[in-house]
């Protein structure tokens, strides 16, 4: 697999297919390199964490696209690929002549990730994870009214869009192993943000009504959010009617599954702020350990509010292998591997992010003399 993408939508892609057992060749800029190695602070033995996060299980080599000769170089390893990978703009596809090269090989799969689709205003504009939660909506129903649009602390529309490209990477395989010829599939920035809009976009599309800044409270459950303790918070999810009856009879407050204003789901969330309030008395007379107990005990769903160190240092993910471990200048440093489990085993990573350039006589020498 040829990935010639950078920053993170593209190489989330391609390290997804990478942990899956592709062997990918990565094409950096002599020089510099994917633009993520510089996004620093933190770094690492002079490497950006942030470069070690999307760029494991694949192999680095150099080539100028402004440069016939590596235009020539790429164009050779796209014939032997089964899947090319890119994210450039419209005009650096033309430019580097990616579009006849494409044409060319109709038997690779080539997924093209774009900050929007072809053909609309936006096609051709540069995108960013940040101007994609922005004007997907996804800033529009997260936050509260207190802190208005805010955008989810990871790049998730960047996330979502190497996702789709790994699908379909995927898809066109099983297509040319069917068919015998490939397809070029085009992944937008813009609109795989906006599918992750998901039960807020289709209120909108079915009611008309604008879904507003609930903080973390569920537009259509109650109660599904933060109720504060003695010392902290605890999120609760009660989802269903008999959930609720349960959830009721472990705090020893049964009298609240019969109260009219609460024996339904609608109900409940019409009335949520009369329930809200009638939880919080209760939830602080005790602190966030107990009634985790309780409501594991009573099969509640709940969770702690875990900051990142507390989230990696679950006894699930300590149990389950997600955490491995890779090599860097600065020595071995723990990484969050695949999710995916394969025959009930984890993924593993079979090699670290590589240094700029790591493979690029090894690959070119492959190729042979020129």
């Amino acid at each position: 697999m040829l990935d010639l993408s950078r920053v993170l939508a593209g190489p989330f892609c391609a390290q997804v297919l990478g942990d899956l057992g592709a062997d990918v060749i990565k094409v950096e800029q002599p020089g510099s390199g994917d633009p993520v190695r510089g996004f620093t602070p933190p770094s690492i033995g002079g490497v950006s964490t942030y470069y070690l996060s999307t760029n494991r299980n694949r192999r680095s080599m150099l080539a100028d696209l402004h440069s016939a000769a590596d235009r020539a170089v790429v164009a050779e390893l796209a014939h032997g690929a089964d899947v090319v990978i890119e994210n450039f703009l419209p005009h650096q596809v033309e430019a580097f002549g990616l579009d006849a090269l494409r044409h060319g090989l109709p038997s690779v799969v080539w997924v093209s990730i774009r900050p929007a689709s072809s053909g609309g205003p936006l096609a051709a504009q540069p995108a960013f994870d940040l101007l994609a939660q922005a004007r997907s909506g996804l800033m529009g129903v997260t936050g509260s009214a207190a802190s208005g649009p805010m955008k989810v602390g990871s790049p998730v529309a960047d996330v979502l869009a190497g996702l789709y490209g790994a699908v379909a990477a995927l898809a066109g395989l099983h297509q040319r192993g069917r068919l015998g010829s490939a397809s070029h599939f085009e992944v937008p920035l813009l609109e795989a943000a906006m599918s992750a809009l998901v039960n807020q976009g289709q209120s909108y599309l079915a009611t008309g009504v604008v879904p507003g800044l609930l903080g973390n409270d569920h537009p259509s459950i109650a109660p599904y959010g933060p109720l504060a303790t003695a010392d902290g918070i605890v999120m609760v999810a009660v989802g269903t009617d008999r959930q609720f009856s349960a959830f009721c009879g472990v705090l020893g407050r049964p009298e609240l599954a019969e109260d009219p204003a609460f024996a339904t789901n609608a109900m409940r969330v019409e009335h949520r702020d009369r329930l809200a309030a009638v939880l919080a008395e209760h939830f602080a007379t005790a602190p966030t350990s107990h009634w985790l107990e309780v409501l594991a005990a009573g099969s509640i769903p709940c969770a702690p509010v875990n900051d990142v160190a507390q989230a990696l240092a679950e006894p699930q993910v300590l149990a389950t292998g997600l955490l491995q471990s890779i090599d860097t200048p600065a020595g071995a440093v723990q990484v969050i591997g695949s999710p995916l489990l394969v025959d009930g085993e984890r993924l593993l990573v079979r090699s670290s992010p590589p240094s700029l350039g790591h493979d690029d006589v090894s690959i070119r020498g492959a190729l042979g003399p020129r």
